[in-house]
């Protein structure tokens, strides 16, 4: 009977390693001895954000914070901690939960001493850390710096504004799309056809649980490289550059037609709010063309409709406004649902990325 029982158990613990559940790690010599596990943290690393708790990634920040962490922790690198203690809440009563990236890693225990010594009452260490969050299926934050950074790398990432449109209109990171989470079942035409796309949600700010809801939608569709950027919009626009509304488009007097002057301003404070498409010559494009368009050639582009986007405006261009208009009347011929536009214009495009332009009839 008590050998069954053993067996009974072992079998048991057999399962529940299976399933990806860990015991409690056995202390190691310099570890914080107050431990959590990953089910108690996760009722903290939520939106709304939990009155009395701080959540703190120790880990460095371009490297390990920025491009994943647990939602709504701050980052205060452990080789910083001495630096960065006005990051601290001034309740020394207030839990702090600090982890780092695993068993192995001493940084979020050395925090936690740190912060022991300068008299905080409540503190904890996930000492499994981010290597079991991850394990465990959990959603992932990313900062607003490595958002800014996707944007200038033009990297291939869907940045999703879940925030009404009402709202969106009113100003938006550059390059986001939005698919108001209250509309999301109508809209996902928008999001891409590769469920392996990251996909970062993001909405109000840590009070706005819009982002986090759109984020679970995507996942039961599917996508399986989801994050969320809590600190949202409110963030962004108070600490990065570049926060514009999502595309000021004034039409020109011919139908289709974009003004110069407001594609010259997109380009300059918002180049990621469109799509520029050359219809020029391999030949002529490679030997000058806009910096970040890309090539389609006019007598390949009905092959190629279904590779635009129906996110973001498009805008054909080519040396005289002849060819790229003839563009637009494919488009609209053939995928009148795409968001196109042209330049009617004269361009002159050198070889370094830059070009000049002069409106016709001007």
């Amino acid at each position: 009977m008590k050998m069954r029982l053993l067996l009974l158990l072992a079998g048991v613990a057999g399962l529940l390693t299976m399933a990806g559940c860990q015991a409690d790690p056995k202390p190691r010599e310099g570890w914080y001895p107050q431990l959590v596990q990953a089910d108690f943290v996760k009722n903290y690393a939520v939106v709304p954000k939990v009155d009395g708790v701080m959540i703190i990634d120790s880990r460095p920040a371009a490297r390990k914070y920025d491009p994943g962490h647990i939602p709504t922790a701050v980052n205060i690198p452990d080789s910083k901690f001495d630096q960065m203690t006005d990051k601290l809440p001034k309740d020394k009563t207030t839990l702090l939960i600090f982890y780092c990236d695993g068993v192995e890693c001493i940084l979020s225990h050395k925090s936690a001493f740190r912060a022991e010594k300068l008299g905080y009452s409540k503190v904890r260490v996930y000492a499994n850390g981010m290597p079991d969050w991850v394990a465990k299926g959990q959603m992932q934050s990313v900062s607003g710096a490595y958002i800014k950074q996707l944007i200038d790398d033009k990297a291939s990432v869907m940045l999703v504004d879940s925030r009404p449109t009402r709202v969106f209109d009113k100003g938006a990171i550059p390059t986001a799309v939005n698919i108001p989470d209250t509309e999301f079942d109508k809209h996902v035409d928008k999001l891409p056809k590769d469920k392996a796309t990251p996909l970062i949600f993001y909405c109000g700010g840590l009070e706005c649980v819009l982002s986090n809801k759109s984020a679970d939608k995507a996942r039961q569709l599917g996508y399986t490289d989801i994050k969320t950027y809590p600190e949202g919009y409110p963030e962004w626009s108070s600490t990065y550059a570049g926060a514009k509304p999502a595309a000021a488009i004034e039409a020109g007097k011919e139908k289709g037609t974009m003004t110069v002057a407001s594609f010259e301003g997109l380009m300059k404070d918002n180049p990621g709010a469109l799509i520029v498409v050359d219809v020029r010559d391999a030949k002529e494009f490679a030997a000058g063309n806009m910096k970040g368009s890309v090539n389609i050639p006019i007598n390949e582009l009905e092959k190629k409709l279904d590779t635009l986007p129906k996110d973001k405006p498009i805008v054909f261009v080519c040396g005289t406004g002849g060819r790229s208009g003839e563009a637009y009347d494919i488009v609209k011929l053939l995928r009148a649902d795409l968001p196109a536009y042209f330049l009617d214009a004269d361009i002159k495009f050198n070889a370094d990325g830059t070009y000049v332009i002069k409106e016709h009839g001007k």
